[in-house]
């Protein structure tokens, strides 16, 4: 340890440094003034979108590995319009506060979750017949 370093600990700073010119140190706002951020920021708000364009806006429906791979296996074939049937029904098993649910087409059975906006697994019409499906909270034809 060296002889003679001292810290000052309500100093700013140690003998022999120099400080901040007044020059370099930010010019404080006056009060009631907004800063270019707020100026930026409240020009945004206001040509953003609305609150009932972003509850149009949903997220998409994501498949797991292994419904990816029963919709494969199975030859289950989901067209566009099937799919936003999907999407629909999941919305409604939202509203309704549905955590896992089953939806049935007319070709397959989904099992969804909800939160995740994710199919599960799938089966498809024909192999739905004798099947108990479990750990399901609601259901929603299509």
């Amino acid at each position: 340890m060296t002889q003679g370093t001292f810290l000052y600990p309500s100093v700013t700073s140690l003998p022999g440094q120099s400080g901040i010119n007044s020059a370099d140190r930010p010019i404080r706002k006056q009060e009631g003034t907004k800063g270019e951020f707020d100026q930026v920021f409240e020009e945004k708000l206001k040509t953003s979108v609305s609150e009932s364009d972003l509850s149009q806006i949903r997220a998409p429906l994501k498949f797991s590995a292994h419904a990816s791979q029963r919709l494969k296996d199975r030859k289950i074939n989901l067209d566009p319009a099937v799919l936003a049937k999907v999407n629909d029904a999941v919305d409604k098993a939202d509203a309704k506060g549905v955590q896992d649910t089953l939806i049935l087409t007319s070709d397959a059975a989904l099992i969804v979750n909800v939160k995740n906006r994710t199919v599960i697994t799938a089966i498809d019409r024909n192999s739905i017949s004798g099947n108990v499906f479990t750990n399901i909270d609601g259901a929603v034809l299509v």
